[in-house]
């Protein structure tokens, strides 16, 4: 397919490359909607279509999440602010993605929520995935902890937070949310889903009151490799997800 630069003065009008991911991507939408791990038209998606990560495709600004539509997805620029910002992009948007995408290729899928019980997470003094569950041990070790917050992600906070991640795949924002990235949308939206469900158990064992029975660090890790090695998981819960979509809102695709 020929390659075309994207128009942002009509955000509506689809542009047809890339398809399939922007495809993925609203259907991603859709569930955070669901799962209510977004902030109405806030929050945002991406995922790198160039292999150096300066070219990536992104929600739309002002377009509820449980409407999106592949039509809605944007291919941008990392290295070129688009000249409609404030009116189809989201400014905070566009200063995280860009700079992640342009300093981490190997960031191919970062996904940008502020869920309820890894929200609620980010905002303790100590905000530690701690290995209670197979939920939390999945991702024992693997997560990066910023409590630097220094304002909405824009300017110099945007590229901060991108020597944060190290050779972490997710990034938990102290008294922010959480950012995950990931090979492909799949894999990155299963790592979200857990890691909130992982959160929810841990805060809630937190509000009993009661001692926790944190595992053994061998136990952790153990039980983290089983996780990775487990196979095809991602794309198989990814591809269940789509099957109900398209039932039930099939105009995700459009």
């Amino acid at each position: 397919m020929t390659k075309t630069s994207v128009s942002l003065t009509s955000p509506i009008k689809p542009n047809m490359e890339y398809w399939a991911e922007k495809i993925d991507l609203a259907a991603a939408m859709r569930w955070a909607a669901r799962h209510n791990w977004h902030e109405a038209i806030a929050n945002h998606f991406s995922f790198a279509v160039s292999d150096d990560g300066s070219e990536f495709i992104m929600n739309a600004y002002g377009r509820h999440w449980s409407k999106a539509q592949a039509s809605d997805v944007l291919l941008l620029n990392a290295n070129q602010s688009p000249k409609h910002m404030g009116q189809t992009v989201d400014p905070t948007a566009f200063a995280i993605h860009s700079a992640m995408h342009r300093n981490l290729p190997q960031a191919r899928c970062i996904l940008h929520v502020h869920p309820k019980y890894t929200t609620a997470l980010s905002c303790l003094k100590n905000p530690e995935m701690l290995p209670i569950d197979q939920n939390t041990m999945r991702f024992y070790q693997r997560v990066a902890i910023d409590q630097g917050f220094n304002g909405m992600g824009l300017g110099d906070e945007a590229e901060r937070l991108t020597t944060m991640l190290g050779d972490k795949s997710i990034l938990l924002m102290g008294n922010h949310g959480v950012m995950v990235t990931g090979e492909t949308i799949a894999h990155a939206f299963d790592e979200l889903y857990y890691f909130e469900r992982a959160a929810e158990t841990l805060m809630t064992a937190y509000a009993s009151g009661q001692p926790l029975a944190v595992v053994s660090d061998e136990v952790a890790e153990k039980t983290m490799r089983q996780w990775l090695a487990y196979p095809n998981f991602a794309e198989k819960h990814f591809a269940a997800l789509k099957a109900i979509l398209d039932e039930e809102e099939p105009d995700y695709r459009q």
